[in-house]
């Protein structure tokens, strides 16, 4: 709870692949020289959020089109009794589009790293605690339903990471009960998102590589270096997916990292259609990105998909997927199987852009979620809604094939990935 009397600030953690921007203070301010912390700074005129993005301007030149807004936590009061001054510390967290920055006098050595490390050196009062209230959450993973499956593989990592390098930290704690916490919580986060295949195989794989101690160091370090090798498998599929359609008119929907990294990287530059992508319709928010980057973009209902494929001028359609069957099926937001029917009728190549990764190992995943019945029906009447987040598109209508770090797979060839993908689950 924060105090009344209490000087507001704001510690603002800045993220870019994983890993937060952290700074070691110079010997010239006057609050915590040498000490490790994140961007920090007074609260001006009441206004938490605005005084954040001053902070990240001034402290590491980025500015607001730099940075995405991802988390605001509960303020919380800070105690110093070395300085008798309490703080009403507000914590933010952003996404950064790149490393690069410029610091100022406050600072006399910068990096980016995991943020267990903060576990482990000299910081500013409850560095810790704030980050907490920002970092990725079982619940947050849970309850997403704006991002993919790539994305929040990524923040169950990360929760499990920060989870394991708390128990690494913590004194008294055995190793059987550490490895008895760290297996509930991967657990609990394998039971976040059934649906999601690469959330699953991400998190088997640590704690297969962990094996046999499953000590929390060790599964602190892998899941830090899965992170990085997640990453380096996305990109590499939207690099795959970017050569497929330069300068083609493309469709897509839904909110894919994959392929708006493939439709940014794309050169010439593609021109883009996309739907709205209903229940909760996060194309928009894929479009007007597209658009402040540049690209030519068309935004469309749902229903409108089917009639611009028609008129002949989509080249292809480019989706992305939650989860690939292992009979090569895509599970994908809903409407995917409507305009892959719709592509195939237009003789429109269809390509699913992911890494195998998603590829599930057995062909009875979940795909039950539902969307809240108001993003439907809010009205008066007792009628029953029936609102799927996700459909399946089978693996005759993937007709340009799977883009993958690996290549181009046909439906034929991912059943063989899916048996390796099986043999991670061994740990278990």
């Amino acid at each position: 709870m924060a105090s009344s009397n209490a000087t507001p600030v704001v510690t603002v953690f800045l993220r870019h692949h994983g890993e937060v921007l952290l700074f070691r203070r110079s010997d010239d301010v006057d609050s915590y020289p040498g000490q490790w912390s994140a961007v920090t700074g007074h609260v001006e005129d009441q206004d938490p959020r605005a005084s954040a993005l001053q902070e990240i301007e001034e402290e590491t030149g980025l500015q607001e089109h730099d940075v995405t807004f991802a988390q605001q936590g509960t303020a919380f009061t800070v105690e110093d009794s070395d300085r008798d001054t309490p703080w009403q510390v507000h914590p933010f967290l952003f996404d950064a589009d790149t490393r690069s920055i410029k610091t100022n006098w406050e600072t006399a050595e910068a990096e980016w790293d995991s943020p267990t490390v903060m576990l482990r050196r000299d910081t500013v009062p409850d560095l810790w605690t704030s980050y907490r209230r920002v970092a990725p959450s079982i619940l947050g993973v849970t309850n997403d339903t704006t991002h993919g499956s790539a994305y929040l593989s990524l923040r169950a990592l990360e929760v499990l990471r920060d989870r394991a390098g708390m128990l690494a930290t913590t004194d008294g704690a055995g190793i059987e009960d550490a490895r008895s916490r760290l297996v509930a919580t991967a657990h609990r986060l394998l039971e976040a998102r059934p649906s999601m295949a690469a959330l699953a195989n991400r998190l088997h794989r640590v704690m297969h590589t962990s094996r046999p101690e499953l000590s929390p160091i060790t599964v602190e370090t892998n899941a830090h270096e899965a992170i990085q090798g997640a990453l380096a498998a996305d990109a590499n599929a939207a690099a795959q997916a970017a050569a497929q359609i330069g300068g083609a008119h493309v469709l897509t929907l839904s909110h894919s990292g994959t392929v708006l990294d493939a439709l940014q990287r794309a050169d010439p530059a593609p021109t883009v259609t996309i739907a709205v992508s209903a229940p909760g319709g996060e194309g928009v928010e894929v479009a007007e990105r597209l658009a402040n980057a540049g690209l030519d973009v068309t935004l469309l209902p749902d229903a409108a998909g089917a009639r611009r494929l028609s008129e002949g001028s989509i080249d292809a359609m480019l989706v992305g997927a939650d989860t690939v069957r292992p009979s090569g099926g895509i599970v994908n937001k809903v409407g995917t199987y409507g305009a892959a029917l719709a592509a195939h009728r237009a003789d429109v190549p269809v390509y699913a852009a992911c890494a195998t990764d998603k590829i599930a190992v057995k062909d009875d995943a979940s795909t039950d979620e539902s969307a809240p019945m108001q993003s439907v029906y809010n009205g008066p009447v007792d009628l029953t809604v029936w609102a799927p987040r996700f459909d399946t598109t089978p693996p005759d209508l993937i007709t340009g094939g799977i883009l993958t770090e690996r290549g181009a797979l046909s439906p034929s060839e991912v059943p063989a990935v899916a048996e390796e993908l099986a043999g991670l689950r061994t740990w278990m």
